[in-house]
């Protein structure tokens, strides 16, 4: 099995004319699905996710020329991921007209019904109480506790101060505790 390019190779890459199809097509083989599972822990229907994944390539098709190397190549992907979630979100709300709340309980009817869901019992519950943080907690922990990212990488992404990251991480893993325990 071919060893996956680094990060520079597939920049180097994109900046020649000729390669630039093939380095984007090594870029979504290496992060594609790493984006669509960030995304899908945040709107959780899979349709969605998969369009807003779509927009995200999109989006950085046409930024990666102006990529600077001041951050990691993924940190600034998941950037650009979290702020179309954010997006998304906040156009389900204006358009239904509907407060947050409303939102997270239509995301979580959404898990109940969804047969991309296959999770026991205890992952519902989990991804149920996930739904009920608000949505900076809600990026946080999954940031964290799903994608292993350490808290300057979520700085980076974020653009929050890591004591913040760790009192939010820290917040929404005692909220996820107590409906768990709760609800039992």
């Amino acid at each position: 099995m071919a060893q996956q390019a680094d990060d520079e190779e597939i920049l180097s890459k994109f900046r020649d004319e000729k390669t630039r199809n093939e380095a984007f097509n090594i870029l979504l083989k290496k992060y594609q699905q790493k984006i669509y599972w960030h995304v899908r822990r945040m709107v959780i229907d899979h349709d969605d996710a998969d369009d807003i994944t779509q927009d995200v390539f999109i989006k950085i098709w046409k930024n990666l020329p102006g990529f600077r190397n001041d951050a990691q190549l993924y940190t600034w992907m998941y950037r650009i991921a979290t702020n179309e979630c954010i997006t998304f979100l906040n156009k389900k709300k204006q358009k239904n007209n509907v407060s947050l709340d409303d939102v997270d309980y239509e995301l979580a009817d959404t898990l109940l019904s969804s047969d991309q869901f296959t999770g026991d019992k205890i992952q519902m519950k989990l991804q149920q109480a996930i739904l009920t943080l608000p949505d900076k907690q809600r990026l946080v922990f999954n940031m964290k506790y799903f994608d292993d990212m350490k808290y300057e990488e979520m700085s980076e992404v974020l653009g929050t101060s890591v004591g913040a990251l760790k009192a939010s991480y820290h917040l929404a893993v005692k909220k996820i505790e107590n409906l768990i325990l709760s609800n039992d």
